[in-house]
Order: structure tokens, then sequence, then C-alpha cells
């Protein structure tokens, strides 16, 4: 039998006109992972922005010969955007020849080197807006660089302190730790901390999101809330203090509240934010709502940064499996939030 024709990426949808619209940069990811193919998707798709990839070329136009896509790659260029339905790529090349599914340490440079050139381009005004693809943090470490996640990086790279919020479903829900063991949670928890995480929340609500006085739910850290001191003292000790002086600093914050019951719907009516005290306390809630549609934003930095809400899927790269929503809805809030920041400027 005869190869089978590729077929076409989907007509592109003409973005609304816009005079100068942003430019959001996208990085690919895990070279091994979906992040390409989820990266290809984005040329099938209009948006008010340019968005850019950063990656490799060829490990873009190979993972879209795999996929029988026909997507047009075109080298970016400041000056001016190409055709719609082109895929605009800043070329960095990888180390090592890359397999879908297959881990290689040798390419964990590479990753890191598109967030190195994508904040260079957010701090220098060429990017309005940093949208990122999943990375393996394991591969990462096994190339013997530490790395505990994109926020974590952003944060040290740029010298910012800042906090991790995914959205979705309908729900805000920041953290107060993020990638910590367990056991440490409880130490990581300081009134000076809380109270920088909260201010952090409440500022980068009214300034990316538009929200003129956000009201924040904040969970707390043991059964029951601590149950009166018998569970736990946390919340008596720092986080009911650092709530009620930002009270009394004119901020709509409430809690501690007792997690099992903070995230019912009577609870979460009229809330813009709920802040978790720990990665599993609060994410689980919020994937159930939206997982595949759910978008990570990092708040605290000088430019606007979102991501997906999945990892790199190594068994779906290069099968025509992954599923792009997620990585739309991140853009689209790219796009909303540099919006909000334009306008405020």
């Amino acid at each position: 039998m005869g190869k089978a024709p590729r077929r076409a990426a989907p007509p592109a949808r003409r973005a609304s006109p816009a005079i100068h619209p942003p430019v959001i940069a996208v990085t690919s990811g895990e070279p091994a992972g979906i992040g390409p193919d989820v990266c290809l998707a984005l040329a099938g798709r209009a948006f008010d922005a340019r968005v850019v990839v950063l990656g490799d070329r060829a490990v873009l136009a190979a993972r879209g010969a795999r996929l029988d896509l026909d997507v047009p790659l075109a080298d970016f260029d400041a000056a001016g955007a190409p055709p719609p339905g082109t895929l605009e790529v800043l070329h960095r090349p990888v180390a090592a020849p890359v397999t879908p599914g297959r881990l290689d340490p040798a390419n964990s440079r590479y990753v890191l080197a598109l967030l190195d050139a994508a904040v260079d381009g957010c701090l220098a005004g060429t990017f309005d807006a940093l949208v990122t693809a999943p990375v393996q943090k394991s591969v990462i470490n096994d190339a013997g660089i530490p790395f505990t996640g994109h926020t974590e990086y952003l944060a040290a790279r740029v010298g910012a302190d800042v906090v991790m919020m995914l959205v979705g479903g309908g729900l805000r829900v920041a953290l107060a730790t993020t990638h910590l063991a367990l056991a440490e949670v409880a130490g990581e928890i300081t009134r000076a901390g809380l109270e920088r995480t909260l201010r952090t929340v409440d500022a980068e609500l009214r300034r990316r999101f538009g929200i003129a006085r956000p009201r924040i739910l904040v969970a707390g850290l043991n059964p029951h809330a601590g149950e009166a001191g018998y569970l736990g003292r946390e919340e008596i000790d720092v986080i009911a203090p650092v709530v009620e002086k930002l009270v009394r600093a004119g901020l709509a914050v409430r809690g501690p509240l007792p997690a099992d019951t903070l995230f019912t719907p009577r609870e979460l009516r009229g809330a813009d934010c709920v802040l978790a005290m720990y990665h599993d306390q609060g994410l689980p809630v919020l994937k159930h709502a939206s997982f595949g549609r759910g978008v990570n934003v990092t708040l605290g930095l000088p430019f606007v940064r979102t991501s997906v809400d999945h990892g790199t899927a190594l068994d779906l790269a290069g099968t025509g499996k992954a599923d792009p929503s997620s990585l739309f809805e991140a853009v689209e809030m790219a796009v909303a939030m540099a919006g909000h920041e334009r306008r405020r400027a």
C-alpha cells in the first residue's frame, strides 16, 4: 500500500483586528514529551496576539511530519508577523537527537535555555507574556541541575517573591507553599511569608485580572483548621494573626477555614481566590473541576507567565492523542492578562 496523504492542519481563524497585538512567547518544554505536539496545534488557532514558539525548528518539523500535520514554520521576526496558519519559531537547537517518549538528560540545558531566552525577551520588551509547555523535572535533575519547577526557577531567575496559582473550573487557587515534601510544609508557613503571599495575591488579582477588591479565602493547615489547637496550633499562632492584620489593613481576606468545607459552593460564593497551604490541599479540587483546561499562573513576576496544568505525557508524545486545550487556555489567559497590564500602563 502507498503512504497515506498528509492531512493539513485545521484552517486558522483570523484574530480580531489589533493595532499592536501583544507578542506571546511559548516555550516548547521537554522535547521528548507532548510540548512540541501541542505547540504545533497553535498554528491552527487564532489569538488576539502574535504567538511565538521557542524551540528547535527541526524537532518541531519532525514532530509535525510524524503527526501528518502540514504546519508551515517561519523564523520569528520582531518586525512583522507571518501569514495566518504559520507557526512562528524562535529557534534554539537541541543538544542531542530527540525520540518522542524517550528522555535524554543531554537536552536538559536546552530546556532551560528556552526559558532563559523567553525571560530575556520579556524583560527586554520583545515579548509581552510567557507561556510554558511542560518540562520533566526528573531528567533535569538527572543532568545534575537542581530543579524543582518552573515557578521556582523563574523566581530565582528574576529575583522575585512569587506565588503559584491555578485557574480553572470557575476557581482560582493559590498556594502558600509549592513543591515541598509534606513533612516540610508546616515549618515553611511563617507569619512573614504568609503575609507576603497574601499581599502578592491581592496585588496581582488587581493588576493582572482587573479585580478591584479581591476576596480571598484562606485555608487552615490542619484538619478542622486545627480544632481550636487540639489538632495543631499553626492556625492560632500563624495564620489567624496574619489574616487579622491584613483585614485591619483593608484587604478582603477571611480565614483560616477548614479545607474540607472550604471548597463548597456556599463558602466559595462571591470569593475571587482561595489560598491553600500546600500543593495537594487545593490543586486536586481545582484539577477535578478543570483538568485539561486549567491554567497555571505565576504571580509576582515582572511579566505575565502562564502554563498548562498537565505534565509531559511521554506516552502520548508523537501519537496524535495529546490534547492542546490547556495550552490554548494558557495562551488566552496570557493575552487577557497582558491586556490588563497595558490598560494600566
